[in-house]
């Protein structure tokens, strides 16, 4: 099932195609509150009176002229000044494709640049997120070179890569801001585990490493994943070598485990839902179907009950 969803992320027919469908919009419904900014922001500061922070990400990838680059940064601006004039505490997450990384990797860091400069002047927040592994070195020179000059940048960072806990260990002793997620993308068994045991297994580690410099104030860890029962081994490991409940942070889609997620914010967590919004969801929204291909039973009776 993973194996078809992200095959079908990839074929262009059926992108350009599928957005079209009626009964399909329905059922993405379920991960995001809306095409535009105004229904993000609405659900931000729903979320706000349960606990619950918010990261705004605007759906797209891969653009293909800087124009389109520099409209997405416009975009992010405004989406940082509304949110604080909100009373929210501003974050957002960005692709590096969607800033020109395809076209131009000098244009692409001056870009995120003006972003975290925005972002810092909203006493706000930027992620840099991940994509395929052919970006993954590319993505993490950006975040380099932004984390030298900005303290309030953040990098995602794949579980299911074999080369992540190398990476982890390069980071680790520039204070560094990581959001761990398991992976969504299409990757070789050469390059990442293909099993989801082993995925999960390799999720653990890594928190396991990066834990003991979380509790030292030295790293903004993020635990970016539904998995209850995965958060619920790394609270344990916590709980055994003293970490403080409210230094576990976690992140989830809207629309996701909603209930776990009042509950982790209820219980001292950290929790924030990663909002996403506009019209370029079918790629993406095909990847979250793949992360846990029983979120299939879910949609198809959407599309049908």
């Amino acid at each position: 099932m993973r194996a078809l969803l992200l095959w079908c992320a990839q074929n262009e027919w059926l992108s350009e195609n599928v957005p079209r469908w009626g009964f399909v919009r329905r059922a993405v419904k379920r991960f995001m509150p809306g095409e535009d900014f105004d229904s993000a922001l609405k659900a931000a500061v729903a979320f706000k009176s349960l606990g619950i922070g918010a990261v705004f990400t605007k759906l797209g990838e891969n653009i293909k002229a800087l124009s389109e680059a520099t409209a997405a940064v416009e975009h992010y601006e405004t989406v940082l000044k509304t949110a604080a004039e909100a009373g929210l505490e501003p974050e957002i997450s960005v692709k590096p494709t969607q800033v020109g990384l395809d076209i131009d990797p000098d244009a692409t860091f001056a870009n995120l640049n003006r972003l975290a400069d925005s972002a810092a002047r909203a006493k706000g927040f930027l992620w840099i997120d991940m994509e395929g592994s052919a970006y993954t070195d590319r993505t993490l020179d950006l975040y380099n070179r932004l984390h030298a000059r900005h303290s309030g940048v953040g990098v995602c960072l794949q579980a299911y890569l074999y080369r992540t806990a190398a990476d982890i260990n390069r980071l680790l002793p520039f204070k560094p801001a990581i959001r761990l997620v398991k992976g969504a993308y299409a990757e070789p068994a050469d390059r990442a585990f293909p099993a989801k045991r082993d995925v999960d297994a390799n999720y653990l580690a890594l928190c396991a490493l990066m834990l003991p410099d979380a509790n030292r104030g030295r790293l903004r860890l993020v635990l970016a994943t539904h998995d209850i029962q995965l958060i619920d081994r790394i609270a344990r490991f916590a709980d055994a070598i003293g970490i403080d409940r409210h230094k576990l942070e976690v992140h989830m889609l809207y629309g996701i485990q909603s209930a776990q997620q009042m509950k982790l914010a209820a219980e001292g967590y950290r929790v924030k839902a990663l909002i996403a919004y506009g019209d370029a969801w079918y790629a993406w929204y095909l990847r979250r179907l793949a992360e846990r291909p029983a979120n299939v039973v879910f949609v198809a009776r959407q599309m049908f009950g």
